[in-house]
């Protein structure tokens, strides 16, 4: 009997032993280097599995006490973006000490591909053009707007003018037909902004703000996007957002030190509970900006937040997004051309300073007609672009018995707002803006008008003038309700299966409010002016006209139109020996439904004097009274096949061929395309497209070559700066090239160079290069690191252009010269200062005059790169 008590305590011992070893936790404290020995900063150390984790500081040190829980080991990852992820096995026994070296990934291609695919692969496996910008990367280069931080994509041409929105985009080639991005889409975490990118005023990237909750981004060119999301043929952008899986956070204000603007950025994420975390991040913003406005131009803020709830087999993640922000959109200026059409030369006008100036002006801070029922309606102009969007969405992720898995994302976004901002319609000497306006007006010339300016009553005694129409746009809802579920079956060890539906709801409902105005040129707070006539005062406050008569009264216009999209998809991937190979089809069907109304004139008494004046005599409205309607389906087939062949572990090639389309949203209104029964033709725009291309990462390098070729079918849509109808077919191909290098422990060089050559292949200007396209584009950054600090220059290049079509007058290619310097003044707190075109390189975008007369001095309307801006941060990290 003492015997078998005696054995009975001896294994209660041992049980009680073995149940605190494995409930023990484990203290570590450890090191990350790079192979060269250097700490890496920013590092994520997390448990897998778990909701344990942090990061390393700017030593690359880090602290983490891991719970076992229960279990006898566990693996703990370390990942950095440019690094190859690093895994260690843990047990209670582990050493509290811990150092880890990380491999360069300077391309990111053992990254795992998570945009435009059906099966995330590494870069190195997948058989697709993509490239990783990490959060650090895109603070480096300070970007102004969110445009700016396309630049820094291999094969993206991103205008980045217009300001915190209204960007003009193309990929490889492919053509700016009308404005936006209509063949690229704009995601956040994996589902669209908007369905289309060329809404006219309502662009997707109005809607879309950087801030520090953002992760990664990742841009797609091309490839596989055509089935894996509608409208996307040429590729996609997706902002990917911090999920607080890692606890950490950071706050930093900054302020421009050469112009006026405060911004405060913030994110703090955390797990909450076990396998429980939540993220939140935004900013607020305020100030002028670098262009010369002449008010609060800037003004407004976002707030993301999310909840991820990990399981086992995997997760379920629920977010929202508060947008309300004001900025700027800056139109075309004028810029005096003189030269040849092609050997021109741009320069200021004299008052108007093209790399700061800008149209607005505290002198317009109204604009007064009537609204979209005809009642009188006054519209404050410092409202810009003024996007406000509330998002709510939901995704999850399962993996299932027998090989099936399961996702879905779902969003739903309530977005409104509205477009201001003054367009020169025309510009020019005094006597020809009063002839051109009188002519429109029925005035007749107005030779012996007399002019004054409208807030003093003095006489104007200026040279030029210019005739303001002020794009007033009403964005008044364009919710859109969208859902992508993806079934996926391994039906063997190396072949899977994708299913897809996605389903979306995108409503455009708009009103065109537009007014004329007669100013001086001056690009600092330009002034109205009256003109009187036989003692009879011809303006009111400097406002000429309620819509716009030099254009022939066109733009006074509403329409309101929903579209429903149905895509089913499938998708194969196997992997056999060193090949990946992959192929995809999407059949695509929308519904269009809706109305569009265009304008009526009336006399209308505007001011309430009880008369009506001259300017009140043909006031535009709209004339609800007379709808047309538009009821019409469309259909297209997608598809891709692609293929990756691994050469060895560290390099493989790749091709792929695809065919895709996007399809048309409220640029096919007010054209021939809707029939009288509301039905409609060329409904959709079609891309085919191949590439090639070759991959290779070293401990010291990374090199992505692609070489491409598109071939668009374009239909016609229209284009509100010039009332034209653009219809056009493209040829293009090239050779894109991405690449790094370290040349010493602490010199950093990265860049990225296009080389294309689009050709126009129907119409009038069949042969000739397509308007805005440059031959070449590149980027070019390098960094410097000493300890805690940083410094480095970036270069970003584009060659000539045309200004139009037909190939006359040519804008000249640029180089434009940044810099950072980053200071770490202690282990969490950094202050950096960053200067955007240093050298004040005027780079002329676009110009919407496409010649000029040879040898003399023109001025044309053309907009332009802001100049030189210099600002500082400073950044705390907890």
């Amino acid at each position: 009997m003492r015997k078998i008590y005696s054995v009975f305590c001896l294994v209660a011992l041992l049980m009680s032993l073995s149940n605190w070893a494995l409930a023990q936790s484990l203290s570590l404290k450890g090191m990350v280097r790079d192979q060269n020995q250097q700490a890496i900063a920013g590092a994520v150390v997390s448990v897998i599995g778990t909701s344990q984790g942090t990061v390393t500081d700017v030593n690359g040190a880090f602290n983490l006490k891991v719970e076992f829980g229960g279990k006898s080991e566990l693996s703990l990852q370390v990942s950095l973006l440019g690094y190859e992820k690093t895994k260690v096995v843990l047990t209670p026994a582990s050493s509290e000490l811990l150092e880890v070296v990380l491999k360069s990934d300077r391309l990111g291609l053992k990254e795992t591909v998570v945009t435009g695919v059906a099966n995330p692969r590494s870069r190195l496996e997948s058989s697709v053009s993509v490239s990783s910008l990490r959060a650090d990367a895109i603070q480096q280069t300070a970007p102004r707007t969110t445009a700016e931080i396309f630049r820094s994509i291999p094969g993206i041409r991103s205008e980045a003018s217009a300001g915190e929105g209204n960007t003009n985009i193309t990929v490889r080639g492919v053509p700016i037909s009308s404005g936006g991005s209509k063949y690229l889409q704009l995601q956040e975490d994996g589902l669209p902004v908007l369905q289309f990118g060329d809404i006219a005023f309502a662009t997707a990237d109005i809607f879309l703000r950087a801030d520090q909750s953002i992760s990664r981004i990742e841009a797609i060119r091309g490839g596989s996007a055509s089935t894996m999301s509608s409208n996307a043929p040429a590729g996609i952008i997706n902002f990917i957002s911090k999920t607080g899986e890692v606890e950490g956070g950071s706050v930093a204000q900054t302020v421009g030190l050469d112009f006026q603007q405060f911004r405060t950025d913030f994110d703090y994420g955390s797990p909450i509970a076990k396998n429980l975390s939540f993220h939140v991040g935004g900013f607020v913003r305020q100030g002028e900006g670098v262009r010369t406005t002449g008010f609060n131009a800037h003004n407004g803020g976002q707030l993301k937040a999310s909840l991820t709830k990990r399981f086992d087999n995997g997760y379920v993640r629920l977010y929202m997004k508060l947008l309300n922000d004001r900025a700027a959109a800056y139109m075309p200026m004028p810029i005096e051309v003189s030269g040849t059409n092609a050997n021109p030369t741009y320069r200021s006008m004299a008052g108007f300073d093209a790399l700061r100036g800008s149209l607005h002006s505290p002198y317009l801070l109204q604009n007064f007609g009537l609204g979209a029922n005809g009642e009188p309606r006054r519209a404050n102009v410092s409202d810009g672009m003024h996007p406000t969007s509330t998002a709510i969405g939901a995704e999850l992720s399962f993996d299932l018995e027998n090989g099936w898995s399961i996702e879905n994302r779902s969003r739903f976004s309530m977005n409104s707002g509205r477009f201001l901002a003054p367009f020169p319609a025309s510009v020019g000497s005094l006597s020809s803006q009063l002839a051109t306006m009188g002519n429109a007006k029925g005035w007749g010339p107005l030779a012996n008008a007399n002019v004054t300016y409208a807030d003093n009553g003095q006489a104007f005694t200026g040279n030029n003038a210019m005739l303001i129409h002020m794009f007033d746009t009403e964005l008044k809802n364009f919710n859109l309700l969208v859902n992508d579920l993806r079934v996926k079956k391994s039906l063997t060890e190396n072949t899977q299966l994708t299913l897809g539906w996605y389903n979306s709801a995108q409503t455009i409902d708009m009103a065109w409010l537009w007014n004329s105005y007669l100013s001086e040129v001056n690009g600092n707070g330009a002034r109205l002016l009256n003109v009187d006539t036989n003692g009879i005062r011809l303006t009111q406050n400097g406002q000429f006209a309620y819509g716009v008569p030099v254009w022939g009264n066109c733009c006074q216009r509403s329409y309101n139109t929903q579209t429903l999209i149905n895509a089913p998809y499938m998708g194969v991937a196997f992997t056999l020996d060193k090949f990946n190979v992959d192929a995809s089809v999407r059949y695509d069907l929308g519904q269009v439904n809706g109305s569009f109304a265009g304008s009526n004139q009336k006399s209308e008494d505007m001011n309430g004097d009880g008369q009506i004046q001259p300017a009140e005599a043909s006031v535009s409205v709209i004339n609800h009274a007379a709808p047309t309607v538009v009821n019409y389906q469309y259909n297209y087939l997608s598809y891709s096949v692609g293929a990756n062949y691994s050469l060895n572990n560290s390099s493989a090639i790749f091709a792929r061929y695809s065919t895709g389309a996007s399809a048309k949203a409220d640029r096919i209104l007010f054209t021939s395309s809707i029939l009288p029964n509301g039905d409609a033709r060329a409904t959709y725009d079609q891309i085919t497209q191949a590439e090639v291309g070759y991959k290779l990462k070293t401990n010291k390098a990374g090199l992505f070559v692609t070489g491409f070729f598109a071939n668009v079918n374009e239909q016609g849509g229209y284009e509100a700066t010039t009332q034209l109808i653009i219809e056009n077919d493209y040829r293009s191909m090239g050779l894109e090239i991405e690449g790094s290098y370290a040349v010493t422990r602490n010199l950093d060089l990265t860049g990225s160079v296009t080389l294309t050559n689009a050709t126009i292949t129907s119409g009038a200007n069949e042969n000739n290069q397509p308007r805005r396209q440059s031959p070449v584009i590149f980027t070019l950054m390098s960094q410097y690191k000493v300890g805690k600090h940083s410094f480095g220059l970036n270069f970003i290049g584009s060659g000539n252009s045309f200004a139009q079509d037909d190939n006359k007058l040519v804008m000249p290619g640029y180089v434009l010269a940044n810099a950072f310097v980053n200071f770490g003044l202690s282990k969490r707190l950094f202050l950096s200062v960053n200067g955007n075109n240093l050298l004040n390189t005027l780079a002329i975008t676009e110009s919407e005059e496409g010649s000029i007369a040879e040898n003399s001095t023109n001025i044309i309307r053309a907009r332009s790169l802001m100049g030189r801006s210099i600002s500082a941060t400073l950044r705390f990290i907890f």
